[in-house]
């Protein structure tokens, strides 16, 4: 990094002149102190449950809760199925947050595709069945299975004949996966469309995305750099095709193991990528299909790369990663080195700043793949260690980037406890956190957060509008559903993507009526049931009643005369909640029904 010393400045010829350059020289010297001032590590107060093991993969779910990964000893060799499940406590506290295992997995896996889908459910598939069979218990090489949070239930997609290693993943801006498989050349993908459980054949790439990293842009376009060379290429949704791209100006791979580090889309709209042979490099693209431009970024310090390493987008816009030695040979002696060393990247300085280890000194004795990164809620970031039950969270020093920050613009009840929002930047300015070439950590979608006094309470977010990044002024929603046991109360609600938050609502959480109803009048009607989906009963109807449904809006949507008891059929009226208005010749009354689907 290029710091400034009095050459850079004019010196001032007359003693109070020298005074005032003093004066100066402090004033740069703290405002460099502040803008590159690094942020804490604390470690969990609970360790993983899982006893002697490690943390691998870690999906923030859409109810604010952390989805682990672990490892039964310590070694990203020894292929499991147990899952954990990190909870924060009634502060958010994700530091003082409580670890319980979850049902396990059909399916052993080690470096695996991993996605969080539209619809709160996890997608997660094949993995590294050579590292897997060493301890011969290896089987989800060729699998792919989705966990339902709501039913801690796994289901199998269906049997299918593609080896999905260093299994790269992205969510298609329709919800669907698109996988890499490594079977043949490694230039062939495939799709997983999660409503329907199926599998369909996906483009071929026009090189091998073996070890790679891919990157989501902004126009929802994937880049990545085929394996062991400089060629790029992008995979365009519009055409379900891969186009060739730009010339990397730097090689990423390292010579003997081809790793790489990950991508990361930048709050200015251009890619950076970081090079387990120790080199960077920065992607402008060009707005359309046609290829973009590549620059060398800054080499990271000390001689050490990014081989298969986690880094994660924070909300201050640096990058927090990790590095280690570089590779020396294709031997295991000569690859895979200690310690871990880690950095804050400022793209607007265009340099790394070594910041301390999370445990004190100045780095882990591990090799930099063992560690692992996510974005959380709060505006921090998580660190696991795949041969340690402990994990940290790193707090950055600075403030949430104003561009990032989520808008609220509507928010509508639909049925009960369940209500839509809508507004902007929901899904953020970027993917969030990422990993070399293996598992995917992406959290680029909203998380609906409730706050009263000093406890905060997490909605679970279903059914996004959108999966891109840096959408700008279009419009985004999601649907979310209160906690079970929310207390009644004013609250404070924000979105959050990424761990940056929207300017907060106020929120008045009381519970929805259901069952049967009564029409607040003298004459006591009844409606059931509530909510409803197809019909509604009304009865104790004695003479001439007129009817009269208005949606949240107040537009009339459904009117009925009768003098008798009636059935009414709401099958056609969307969900949500409408005002019954019923008038009998004595006075009328009204009441809420909800319309649920």
């Amino acid at each position: 990094m290029e710091r400034k010393t009095s050459s850079n400045i004019r010196m001032l010829k007359k003693p109070a002149g020298m005074v005032c350059y003093a004066l100066l020289i402090i004033m740069i010297s703290c405002l460099f102190i502040n803008s590159y001032a690094q942020g804490t590590w604390t470690p969990l107060t609970n360790t993983s449950p899982v006893v002697n093991g490690g943390v691998m993969v870690m999906l923030l779910l859409t109810d604010g809760t952390v989805m682990a990964k672990t490892d039964s000893c310590g070694s990203d060799t020894t292929a499991t199925s147990t899952w954990a499940r990190l909870t924060p406590d009634i502060h958010g506290s994700y530091i003082n947050g409580t670890w319980t295992t979850i049902t396990p997995s059909h399916d052993t896996r080690v470096y695996f595709a991993s996605q969080v889908l539209m619809d709160g459910r996890v997608f997660v598939a094949g993995g590294e069945i050579e590292n897997e069979s060493i301890n011969g218990n290896g089987t989800g090489g060729y699998s792919g299975e989705v966990y339902n949070p709501l039913t801690d239930t796994w289901t199998m997609a269906p049997p299918q004949n593609d080896y999905f290693g260093d299994a790269n993943s992205e969510i298609l801006p329709d919800g669907r996966v698109l996988i890499g498989v490594l079977s043949g050349q490694g230039d062939s993908t495939k799709i997983f469309e999660p409503i329907a459980n199926t599998w369909s054949a996906g483009p071929t790439c026009h090189g091998n995305h073996d070890e790679s990293a891919w990157l989501k842009l902004a126009d929802s376009s994937i880049l990545f750099v085929d394996i062991g060379s400089t060629n790029s290429e992008r995979y365009i949704p519009s055409l379900n095709e891969w186009v060739v791209d730009a010339t990397v100006s730097d090689e990423l791979y390292d010579p003997y193991w081809f790793e790489t580090g990950a991508g990361f889309l930048l709050p200015d709209g251009r890619g950076f990528f970081l090079g387990a042979s120790g080199h960077t490099a920065y992607y402008t693209p060009s707005g359309n299909i046609n290829p973009g431009t590549w620059a060398s970024g800054p080499d990271i310090p000390d001689n050490l790369g990014t081989i298969d390493a986690p880094g994660a987008m924070m909300v201050n816009g640096k990058i927090l990663c990790a590095a280690s030695p570089l590779n020396t040979s294709n031997t295991f002696a000569g690859a895979f080195y200690a310690p871990t060393k880690f950095f804050e990247f400022d793209y607007l300085s265009n340099s790394f700043t070594q910041i301390s280890g999370p445990a004190g000194g100045d780095s882990l004795n591990i090799p930099c793949y063992m560690t692992q990164m996510l974005d959380l809620p709060d505006g921090t970031v998580l660190l696991s260690e795949q041969n340690s039950s402990q994990c940290y969270v790193y707090s950055p020093g600075g403030n949430p980037l104003a561009g990032g920050k989520p808008t609220i613009n509507n928010l509508v009840q639909l049925i009960c406890d369940t209500f839509k929002i809508t507004g902007t930047l929901f899904n953020g300015i970027s993917e969030g956190a990422a990993y070399g070439d293996d598992w995917q950590m992406a959290s680029n979608y909203p998380i609906v957060r409730l706050t009263s006094g000093t406890n905060v309470y997490y909605a679970r977010t279903f059914n996004w509008n959108s999966t891109g990044v840096q959408r700008g002024s279009a419009p985004d929603s999601t649907l979310f559903s209160l906690p079970a046991g929310l207390p009644i109360g004013s609250y404070s609600l924000a979105v959050i993507a990424n761990g940056i938050s929207s300017d907060t609502i106020s929120f008045n959480y009381s519970p929805c009526i259901t069952g049967i109803i009564t029409i607040d009048k003298p004459n006591n009607l009844l409606i059931c049931p509530n909510p409803a989906s197809n019909n509604i009963n009304i009865t104790n109807i004695t003479g001439k009643t007129i009817i009269r449904l208005y949606n949240s809006a107040g537009e009339l949507v459904l009117e009925k005369e009768t003098e008798n008891n009636i059935c009414l059929d709401i099958s056609q009226l969307p969900m949500g909640v409408y005002s019954i208005v019923v008038n009998d010749g004595r006075g009328g009354g009204f009441n809420k029904i909800v319309v649920a689907k």
